[in-house]
C-alpha cells in the first residue's frame, strides 16, 4: 500500500477493528482478539462508525472475593508490581470481619460476662447484669461498620481497581463484571462460602447467621436447624440472652467434627442452660403463622411439628461458586469447591488459582487456614508453581461456654490412621482454675503417638480453651516430645500451666 499516510492508517485502524467485530461474532477469545489486532485495551470505549464497543481491559491479576485470602493476594501482587483488580458482589472485607467471626465474638463477650456472673452469685457478685440487646448491637456495630469502607480505600490506595460485582467468566481467561468485559494472565477465586439452601417447601422463611447478627430485638423463641458450630454458638448466645432455643439436627449429636466424649459434655452444659435438642430429625416443610413458624421434622420415621418465633438455618455451608460460571471459563469444582492441585491451582484451568473455604481441600474452613493458603496462591503466581501448600496442624474452636476446642486427630482418626498412640482424658472441674471461678464443666482428651512420644491430637472443654489449646498447637507443629512440654515452667496459677497434666 506504500507509505502510511493518515489516510492509510485510518483504513489499517478500520480493518483491524473489522477484523475484532467478526472474531467476536464467531466466539473467539476475546484476549486472542486485541492480541491479533494489535490494540491496546487502555481507553474507555472505542467509536466505529458511530457505533460504541465496550472498552477490553487487561490485568494481570483478577481476584474474586475481598476476605482475608482475596485480600492477601491482591496486595502480595500490586507489591510486586502487578496491575490488580479486585471484585466483590457484597461488602467488601469479607464474611469474618463484616458478618462472621469478628462480631460473632463481640456477642460472646457479653454472654461471658453473664456466664461468670451466674456462677459466682452469692460469691461476691450480687446481681446478674442485664442484658441490652440493643446496646450491644450499637457496641457490635463499632466493629463492623467501617469495614466496607476502610478496605475499599486501602485498596485503591494501592491502586488496585475495585468492581462491586460477582464476576462471570466467558473464557479461561476472560471475565464479565459491571457490563465490562475483562481479562486476565492469572484470575483468584476467594469468594469463600455460603449458606446452603434446606431445599424444602417454605425455606424462604428461614434467617440465616448474618440475619443473627443484625436483630435489633431478639425473639422469645427460636429454633436452629442444624448443630453445628453456627447453631451451637448462637444457640448459647440467645439463651443466656432469654431465648428458649430449639437445635433440630439430622445426625445423632451435636459438633459430628469434634471430640465426641467432650461434644457429649458440651451438649449437656447446653441442656442446663435450658436448649433442647431434636436429633435425628430431617427438616421437611416450613409454615409462616401469624407470629410464629411452625417446623416439620420427620423425627425417626415420625412426622413431627415444632413452633418458634424465628427459625435459623445453620445446616451447613457450601462453597460459593454458583454465580461465576466456572464451566465458561474451563474451571473444575464439586459440591467441596473449586478442584485444586498442591499449589493451589485449578486442575482444569492454569491461569486460576484459588484458596479459602472456596478450595476443595483437607485443610479446616476457617480464616486463618484461609490466609495460610492465600501465601502459597501469592508466592505462586509471582514465582511460579515453586510452593506446594502445607498448612500446619491448626486448632479450631467452638466459641459456645465452654469453649470446645481441638487440634490434630480426633481418637477415631487416629484408629483409622493405624497409629498406636494412648489416650489420657478426664473431667477436672475439681481443678484450681475451674474451681476457683465456681465452673462446673471442665474436661480434656490427648493423644500421644507411642513411637515418637509427640501429641498426635488435643481436645479441651473449658472457658479458655480457645487460648490454651494454641499451646498444644505450637508443641505439634515443633514436633516435641510429651516429656519436653513436661518440663517446661509455666506461670502458676494459670491455664497452660495445666497442660502439664493431661499429657
Amino acid at each position: 500500500m506504500g507509505k502510511d499516510t493518515a489516510e492509510n492508517l485510518v483504513l489499517k485502524q478500520d480493518l483491524r477493528f473489522s477484523i475484532l467485530v467478526t472474531k467476536i461474532a464467531f466466539g473467539k477469545s476475546l484476549t486472542a482478539i486485541y492480541n491479533f489486532a494489535n490494540i491496546k485495551p487502555t481507553c474507555a470505549l472505542y467509536l466505529y462508525k458511530n457505533q460504541k464497543f465496550m472498552a477490553i481491559a487487561h490485568y494481570d491479576l483478577f481476584v474474586i472475593g475481598t476476605g482475608n485470602a482475596g485480600k492477601h493476594v491482591a496486595y502480595d501482587a500490586v507489591e510486586a508490581g502487578l496491575n490488580v483488580a479486585i471484585a466483590d458482589n457484597r461488602e467488601f472485607g469479607g464474611t469474618c470481619a463484616n458478618r462472621g467471626c469478628d462480631p460473632k465474638k463481640v456477642l460472646v463477650g457479653l454472654t461471658e460476662i453473664i456466664e461468670r456472673s451466674q456462677n459466682l452469685k452469692g460469691k461476691g457478685i450480687a446481681e446478674v447484669p442485664e442484658v441490652r440487646w440493643s446496646d450491644l448491637m450499637e457496641f457490635k456495630k463499632t466493629f463492623t461498620g467501617a469495614v466496607p469502607f476502610t478496605t475499599e480505600e486501602k485498596l485503591k490506595d494501592q491502586g488496585i481497581t475495585l468492581y462491586h460485582q460477582s464476576p462471570k467468566f466467558l473464557d479461561e481467561n476472560t471475565l464479565s463484571v459491571e457490563g465490562k468485559t475483562v481479562t486476565a494472565d492469572k484470575i483468584v477465586i476467594a469468594t469463600g462460602n455460603i449458606p446452603m439452601h434446606l431445599n424444602i417447601p417454605g425455606d424462604e422463611h428461614t434467617l440465616i447467621s448474618d440475619d443473627f447478627l443484625e436483630l435489633e430485638a431478639l425473639p422469645e423463641s427460636i429454633i436452629f436447624i442444624g448443630a453445628g458450630y453456627i447453631g451451637m454458638e448462637f444457640a448459647h448466645i440467645a439463651a443466656r440472652c432469654g431465648v428458649d432455643v430449639t437445635i433440630v439436627d439430622v445426625n445423632a449429636r451435636i459438633l459430628s467434627n469434634f471430640d465426641e466424649d467432650l461434644a457429649l459434655q458440651l451438649q449437656k452444659k447446653s441442656e442446663e442452660l435450658g436448649i433442647k435438642f431434636l436429633f435425628n430429625a430431617e427438616a421437611k416443610a416450613i409454615e409462616k403463622l401469624r407470629k410464629n413458624h411452625r417446623l416439620t421434622v420427620d423425627h425417626n420415621g415420625n412426622s413431627e411439628k415444632l413452633k418458634a418465633e424465628l427459625i435459623f438455618n445453620t445446616a451447613g455451608r457450601v462453597p460459593a461458586v454458583d454465580e461465576l460460571d466456572l464451566e465458561k471459563g474451563n474451571v473444575a469444582f464439586s459440591k467441596k469447591g473449586v478442584a485444586v492441585n498442591t499449589f493451589m491451582q485449578s486442575t482444569t484451568n492454569p491461569s486460576v488459582y484459588a484458596c479459602g473455604d472456596v478450595s476443595d481441600t483437607s485443610n479446616l474452613p476457617l480464616t486463618p487456614v484461609a490466609h495460610q493458603e492465600a501465601y502459597y496462591v501469592s508466592k505462586n503466581i509471582l514465582n511460579g508453581n515453586s510452593a506446594e501448600v502445607d498448612v500446619p496442624a491448626t486448632p479450631s474452636v467452638v466459641f459456645t461456654i465452654p469453649q470446645l476446642a481441638s487440634v490434630g486427630l480426633t481418637e477415631q482418626e487416629a484408629q483409622k490412621q493405624g497409629y498406636d498412640f494412648e489416650v489420657k482424658t478426664a473431667s477436672v472441674e475439681d481443678w484450681y482454675n475451674a474451681k476457683r471461678l465456681n465452673e462446673t464443666h471442665y474436661a480434656y482428651k490427648t493423644l500421644v503417638d507411642k513411637k515418637t512420644g509427640q501429641l498426635l491430637g488435643a481436645h479441651l472443654l473449658s472457658s479458655e480453651a480457645a487460648e490454651t489449646i494454641n499451646l498444644f498447637m505450637m508443641a505439634m507443629h515443633s514436633k516435641l516430645e510429651v516429656n519436653t512440654l513436661k518440663g517446661m515452667v509455666f506461670s502458676y496459677p494459670s491455664w497452660a500451666n495445666d497442660i502439664k497434666s493431661m499429657l
